[in-house]
């Protein structure tokens, strides 16, 4: 089955079910049923992050989902290009090194676990906005596009004091610097490096989309700066 069609849409149905499956296995909400017996989602501002467990839960709770929602993301992407490697059904024959004939598969984990994330199989199909996992991924993908989105993120907050504007600004970046890297530093074939960029856009849009309401208030003006404390909702707004 070695380099058929069907054997590339049984590596991809592989990645696609391992990141989903990972993905799914949200930090958070993980964290806060284990050690408080809470739903995360219930608390603070609603989202299954590690910034509301923090705020709402302490740091204890917050290293926990630290951990998974970092190692999930890596551990899904290793896994998934180890299997198919082994198996050995999809190779990218256009790959200048023989040992990354499988890595393409790594963004295709990351496509499911970013969509796993933000859309949970255990829990209600309700979960988190993504960031955290996402760093997980490019980092395993690059570590120095993790290191130049970080430098865009911290750029972009220091500028504007908005965390949700950082994180989407960061998040869009990966889409160019994905190509630039995978030509220039890693000696990607252009065409291949054009199907990476492809492939991690799907991700980085899922990020940005899960942060809607954060936009929607950036757009009106009352999206939160950090350091900022909440203002009290007029009974008009409570009512919307």
């Amino acid at each position: 089955m070695q380099g058929t069609f069907i054997g590339y849409l049984v590596s991809i149905l592989i990645a696609s079910v391992i990141g989903y499956l990972f993905g799914s296995l949200n930090g958070a909400i993980c964290s806060v049923r284990l050690f408080k017996h809470q739903d995360i989602r219930k608390f603070g501002s609603g989202n299954a992050g590690l910034t509301n467990v923090l705020r709402c839960f302490g740091k204890g709770c917050g290293i926990l989902t630290l951990v998974i929602d970092l190692g999930k993301g890596a551990a899904a992407m290793a896994l998934a290009q180890f299997i198919c490697g082994k198996i050995g059904w999809a190779p990218v024959m256009e790959c200048p090194s023989d040992t990354h004939r499988f890595r393409w598969l790594c963004y295709v984990a990351a496509i499911f676990v970013v969509l796993g994330h933000v859309f949970p199989l255990w829990h209600g199909f309700r979960g988190g906005k993504g960031v955290l996992v996402g760093v997980s991924v490019f980092l395993v993908i690059n570590p120095l596009t993790f290191v130049i989105l970080m430098a865009i993120f911290g750029l972009v907050l220091w500028r504007s004091k908005y965390v949700s504007l950082a994180s989407c600004t960061a998040t869009l970046c990966v889409i160019p610097v994905t190509l630039l890297l995978e030509i220039f530093q890693r000696g990607t074939y252009p065409r291949l490096a054009a199907v990476y960029m492809l492939l991690i856009a799907v991700p980085a849009f899922l990020v940005v989309y899960s942060h809607r309401e954060n936009i929607q208030r950036l757009r009106n003006g009352t999206e939160r700066k950090i350091g900022e404390k909440k203002k009290e909702q007029s009974a008009a707004e409570k009512a919307e």
